[in-house]
């Protein structure tokens, strides 16, 4: 798709710049990488007990947001989260979109800790006033081998080929550059500079690299880079519930982090936690299993043969004054009879689909009349189940 169907900036909510929606005002706090500590975890939850619904939302960005924001609350919250170290620069926050391997360094299968490269980026993202041009939907991405990240959509990424090299990706496509580990985010923030000078050349106001006319070459001709022949990558598999090596994963279902949940990850994230974008989280250094037990009581899903894994849904009703259902509630009526290793599943309350996954997904629409599964006739949440397996 080319730019030319752009007539004005993204709307992509941040902590000032809130959405209105049906419930109050939505802020989206952007976590690089997904990284939270225990202490930054406990600011969020207050700050949305306060002045939100008290809940958190993990979305697919691996971000969180707060809901239902009263009038006035966005400075309050920025005021917190700022004193948090959460908002480093309130003019870049928008633009700090950063996803990274969720279990890079932390198993076998980490081919180079990428999260380094992610901290550096985001101090460059920051300390230069070009990059708050780049729009709220510009998506970076660091992979560390596995290939996780494949389908995340990301506009400028990199994958490692081994611990000493990664692929520098433009739109999801290999472009034959190669780039050490040390320059991984130089060589991400560069491209993001390419893509604002080949956006203002071509005169268009594009969200996403893609958007472009011949984007990724394009882009690539503006950056100081040699390249060689380009690779076809196998796409890897997102996170699953469970103990990886001596870190714990727990997807929070649809996404929704209730008070309780936050207090259980908060006492036990001793090494913080990272947010990833299957809505879970990761904890590293907790393999006990008492402390398993406990955020399992909590209603956190640390099972990898539940059906709750790959399960989500965009906010519904009656957050969301588009939704046709309430989208929510029934994929938590009927979740539990799906079996243990089916596709990713999305329910979505309009045809915007907010918060869909990348890669091959069930989509499940709500109609005037029902449920559309995969484009199918409308049937009942129930009969929709028959139609996921």
């Amino acid at each position: 798709m080319l730019s030319s169907g752009r007539t004005q900036p993204d709307r992509c909510p941040g902590v000032l710049a809130v959405h209105e929606a049906a419930d109050g005002g939505l802020a989206r706090v952007r976590l690089p990488g997904g990284l939270l500590t225990a202490d930054q975890l406990r600011v969020l939850l207050e700050a949305s007990t306060d002045l939100g619904d008290g809940r958190l939302e993990l979305t697919s960005r691996g971000n969180l947001q707060i809901r239902a924001l009263r009038p006035g609350a966005p400075q309050e919250l920025s005021d917190r989260l700022y004193a948090a170290g959460l908002l480093p620069s309130i003019a870049h926050e928008r633009v700090r979109n950063i996803l990274a391997s969720p279990l890079s360094g932390l198993d076998q299968h980490s081919r180079y800790d990428v999260l380094p490269a992610v901290a550096e980026l985001d101090r460059l993202l920051c300390a230069d006033p070009r990059y708050v041009e780049l729009p709220g939907r510009f998506l970076f991405a660091l992979d560390d081998g596995r290939g996780d990240l494949a389908t995340a959509g990301a506009d400028v990424g990199v994958r490692m080929v081994d611990a000493d090299l990664a692929a520098l990706l433009l739109a999801g496509e290999d472009t034959g550059v190669r780039v050490t580990p040390e320059r991984l985010a130089t060589v991400l923030a560069e491209a993001a500079v390419a893509f604002l000078d080949e956006r203002s050349a071509q005169g268009s106001s594009a969200w996403r690299l893609a958007e472009l006319a011949q984007g990724p070459k394009a882009v690539l001709a503006r950056m100081s880079t040699e390249n060689s022949t380009a690779e076809q990558f196998a796409p890897g598999e997102p996170v699953r519930a469970g103990r990886v090596a001596d870190a714990l994963v727990a997807v929070v279902p649809l996404g929704s982090l209730e008070r309780p949940q936050a207090e259980v990850l908060a006492q036990y994230a001793v090494r913080g936690l990272r947010v990833t974008p299957w809505r879970s989280v990761v904890l590293p250094g907790l393999a006990d299993d008492e402390v398993v037990e406990r955020i399992a009581a909590a209603g956190l899903v640390v099972d990898s043969e539940s059906p709750w894994n790959k399960v989500t849904a965009c906010a519904g009703r009656p957050g969301c004054a588009k939704a046709l259902a309430d989208v929510r509630a029934e994929a938590r009526r009927v979740t539990p009879r799906l079996p243990a290793r089916h596709r990713a599943v999305h329910w979505s309350g309009c045809e915007r689909r907010c918060g869909q996954p990348g890669g091959d997904f069930v989509d499940v629409l709500a109609l005037a009349d029902g449920y559309s599964v995969d484009g199918g006739p409308a049937a009942t949440a129930e009969q929709s189940v028959m139609r996921m397996r």
